[in-house]
């Protein structure tokens, strides 16, 4: 029986790279996506993540680098094939619905066929976005949610193998953006669309990304799943991308570095090395069993450190307190479950989960 041949991806960027006026804006980004696959640049802004996405969409051009769809070649420096001819989708985040025109009209544009075959196609995706009713409405008519659905529909109707997504829930209220989010992403999969999703909220990232670029000053610095970039950080820098933390600062000497939660062992640093061991909140712990009995080290947790409380804020779904160390001075926070306001001044005895901790060079 012959071997099955692998598909090649949907889309593949090898190599790019781009300046404005001398300045380096893109440095070597290369990655694949195959289909039904959503890939997310993650990146704060100016990081260069759109500026890959107008090249992949054709609207600007690379200094340096190539771009395939389904294997063959869309684009490099010298050779270039129009926006419109190159498959890929596009859908933003002002939606760019033609005001002029009908739902219907807005989702058949640039569609080709009889009309009857675009009629078809028309009423199976609003159908899909649950939009079936507001067929022949106007976008004034629509809400915001709305809306964006019309514009992924319109995206979606000419079965392009790639889309290309820029911020396209910003526009949205909060209550509204993870039904919208949840809604889009079962759909992609459905059509079996390769997607590269440009966002800076990490948490979209997270509730949509198969996989995950972490873009900064133009490089990718990681790349990987959601759970393993939380899990795994490159550096301090992407930890602190994804989530509020504690940083303990400290010296090393001879593996280990002294911290309010005693000795910390740090390998593969010299002597002398500074260091940062750093900590998200939910895992810095308040020890409610051990207040008023003083310090009781644990193999797992180290042993616990005095802190004041500073102040605590209830957040709705958990309270925030922070504390500061009679170690040092330093403030950490932590987050606690529910309804947790203690009074400041309050001391307390906090613990750390020791391999929740990721320790990096200063």
């Amino acid at each position: 029986m012959p071997d099955r041949q692998i598909p090649p991806p949907r889309l593949e960027v090898h190599a790019l790279e781009r300046q404005f006026d001398g300045v380096p804006v893109l440095q070597d980004v290369s990655f694949a996506i195959p289909a039904g696959q959503v890939t997310c640049l993650l990146g704060p802004s100016g990081c260069g993540k759109s500026t890959t996405l107008r090249i992949v969409a054709g609207v600007d051009m690379q200094d340096r680098g190539k771009i395939f769809v389904d294997g063959n070649l869309v684009c490099d420096t010298v050779f270039r094939i129009p926006p419109e001819r190159r498959a890929i989708g596009l859908m933003f985040q002002d939606f760019a619905l033609f005001p002029h025109l009908s739902v219907a009209d807005n989702v058949a544009f640039g569609l080709s066929g009889t009309g009857a075959q675009k009629r078809a196609r028309v009423e199976t995706l609003l159908k899909r976005v649950h939009l079936s009713r507001h067929i022949d409405s106007f976008p004034h008519e629509l809400s915001g949610g709305e809306q964006q659905r019309v514009a992924l529909a319109r995206a979606l109707a000419p079965k392009p193998g790639v889309l290309l997504m820029d911020e396209p829930f910003s526009g949205l209220d909060e209550r509204l953006r993870d039904d919208i989010r949840d809604e889009t992403l079962a759909l992609l999969k459905e059509e079996g669309t390769a997607v590269l999703l440009v966002t800076h909220d990490p948490h979209e990232a997270m509730r949509m990304a198969d996989e995950i670029l972490l873009m900064r000053d133009g490089k990718i610095v990681q790349r990987g799943a959601p759970y393993n970039l939380y899990n795994a950080p490159v550096d301090r820098a992407a930890a602190a991308f994804f989530s509020d933390i504690n940083v303990l600062k400290g010296a090393v000497q001879g593996a280990l570095t002294k911290t309010p939660f005693g000795d910390f062992l740090t390998p593969g640093h010299p002597d002398g090395t500074q260091v940062d061991i750093v900590i998200r909140p939910q895992h810095l712990k308040i020890d409610f069993d051990r207040a008023g009995r003083g310090p009781n080290p644990t193999v797992q947790d180290g042993a616990p450190a005095r802190a004041i409380v500073e102040r605590a804020r209830f957040m709705g779904r958990e309270s925030l307190v922070e504390f500061r160390m009679e170690f040092d001075g330093q403030i950490l926070r932590t987050s606690v479950p529910n309804v947790f306001l203690p009074k400041p001044g309050t001391a307390m005895w906090l613990m750390i989960r020791r391999d929740r901790c990721f320790v990096f060079p200063s």
